[in-house]
């Protein structure tokens, strides 16, 4: 067998990790630039808390998180129940489960990284801006958010990278199904508890990094055409 040829069954996976890691990214973008401020900015009772709960999964065993999702959003668990009778949205066994497992695990590395970039900003840009009339949110998207694009960047590419390589929260929420939750670390996982598996996981595995590489890569190259654009201007 070619090394670059993939079966129909490591192709489906491949495609699968890509359309979840994806999905968690985007979808959880918005709210990671949003507490990420909160948190780099705001003064406000229970910021703490929200820190804490914020990197919960960087220290919680990755099965610990899925299981918690599965109680919270399993088609009995509260959130999920809801969401399946008005919204008809299912999460637990569904390839959108697996996009909520990797977007929980990515969040706080995402907004770490726009934390980051957010604390890096010269306030005194920003508190001039005010002065001349503009409001809070004008000078957020106007000053703030154009200056902190490489940290955004680099805050989505580390939680697409980390939807990549999702695997304990990902099969305890929602199985090992082929076609439907199995990602990428999955397959690489079941090639390896079957006789003779090892080398089509030595290829998944290696199909993986080249992912990984390509997605930093890129957003080094986004990162430094945002920060020429930010300096010329």
């Amino acid at each position: 067998m070619d090394f670059l040829t993939l079966t129909e069954e490591e192709r489906s996976a491949l495609l699968l990790s890509l359309r979840v890691s994806t999905v968690a990214t985007l979808a959880s973008l918005p709210a990671g630039i949003l507490v990420a401020y909160l948190l780099a900015r705001g003064r406000f009772h229970g910021r703490a808390l929200l820190n804490i709960l914020v990197h919960l999964p960087l220290v919680l065993p990755p099965v610990v998180t899925g299981f918690v999702l599965l109680i919270l959003f399993g088609r009995r668990g509260p959130i999920g129940a809801f969401l399946a009778e008005h919204f008809g949205l299912v999460f637990s066994f569904r390839w959108t489960g697996a996009a909520l497992a990797a977007a929980v695990m990515g969040f706080p590395l995402m907004v770490r990284a726009i934390r980051l970039s957010i604390e890096a900003v010269d306030r005194r840009i920003e508190a001039a801006a005010g002065t001349l009339g503009a409001s809070r949110i004008a000078v957020f998207l106007t000053i703030t958010l154009p200056l902190i694009l490489p940290g955004i960047l680099a805050g989505a590419v580390l939680g697409f990278a980390k939807a990549m390589g999702e695997f304990g929260a990902t099969i305890t929420f929602v199985s090992n199904i082929p076609g439907e939750t199995r990602t990428l670390p999955a397959a690489i996982y079941t090639f390896t508890q079957v006789p003779g598996g090892d080398w089509n996981a030595m290829r998944l595995t290696i199909i993986s990094v080249v992912v990984s590489v390509a997605a930093l890569a890129i957003s080094e190259w986004l990162a430094r055409r945002v920060a020429r654009r930010i300096e010329a201007g």
